[in-house]
């Protein structure tokens, strides 16, 4: 169960190699949470994430998992609530993929889309069915300011974000009133090996920051959270521009 502040004593992340994943878990360790799953494909970098946790005092599994392998979800994820209930579920697995790619071979653009939306899908209704049935906890979704308008250096991308929050939004919803919160979590640019390579764009954060905003948000119950805060401004202008002035944007 989640203590006086929110902070859950157990959490299960999807995507247990993301740096963004691994800083939040990082926080919520430091605070109660003593229960980790960290779900992911089998890499090196999965096994170093669950021994930095082990150092800070948490007890971690690791547990392989596909975003794209939808038909194994149930099974997989059936079998880490069959342990004991958990507090509280990360969405953080995701690609960038590549735009040029994407419009040259539209398998590619498929593929993104399978990852971050699709597999989101599956897993977020699976791990919201369960958390129905145990009547607590809470799913926080990784998401992106890509998400709030289609932009033309990256609109596959951004068009995964936007579905993304949609169904953050519904499911949410749907497990109103039955003990679940759903919290879906906007970053702008995040300094990661993701995002290597790339001219870091205004406002842009490190992973800690996310994880500063998440707890913030669980906290507060939020539905959703931007980091930084200010980007909801940004995004709200840009959202609501004239299309003909959107397209002369370098963006």
């Amino acid at each position: 169960m989640k203590d006086a502040f929110g902070i859950p004593q157990s959490l299960l992340v999807l995507g247990g190699s993301s740096e963004i994943a691994l800083a939040v878990a990082r926080r919520l360790v430091a605070r109660r949470t003593r229960t980790v799953w960290l779900a992911g494909r089998p890499s090196p970098a999965l096994e170093a994430g669950a021994e930095g946790l082990r150092a800070l005092g948490a007890e971690v599994r690791t547990v392989p998992f596909d975003a794209l392998e939808t038909a194994t979800h149930e099974e997989v994820l059936g079998k880490v609530f069959a342990e004991g209930d958990v507090d509280m579920v990360l969405l953080a697995f995701g690609v960038l993929g590549d735009q040029r790619r994407a419009e040259r071979e539209p398998a590619s653009a498929v593929r993104t889309a399978q990852v971050n939306y699709t597999g989101a899908v599956s897993a977020g209704l699976v791990c919201g069915a369960a958390m129905r049935r145990q009547g607590h906890g809470s799913i926080v979704v990784l998401s992106s300011v890509a998400g709030e308008r289609a932009r033309r250096s990256n609109f596959v991308y951004g068009s995964t974000k936007a579905g993304l929050d949609a169904f953050a939004q519904g499911l949410g919803d749907a497990l109103h009133g039955h003990g679940v919160h759903v919290m879906a979590v906007r970053p702008g640019f995040v300094r990661t090996r993701m995002t290597e390579g790339l001219s870091p764009a205004p406002m842009a954060v490190g992973p800690e920051a996310v994880a500063e905003a998440v707890e913030e948000g669980l906290r507060r119950r939020a539905a959703t959270v931007w980091v930084p805060a200010r980007m909801r401004w940004v995004m709200a202008v840009l959202r609501h521009l004239p299309r003909a002035v959107f397209r002369r944007l370098p963006v």
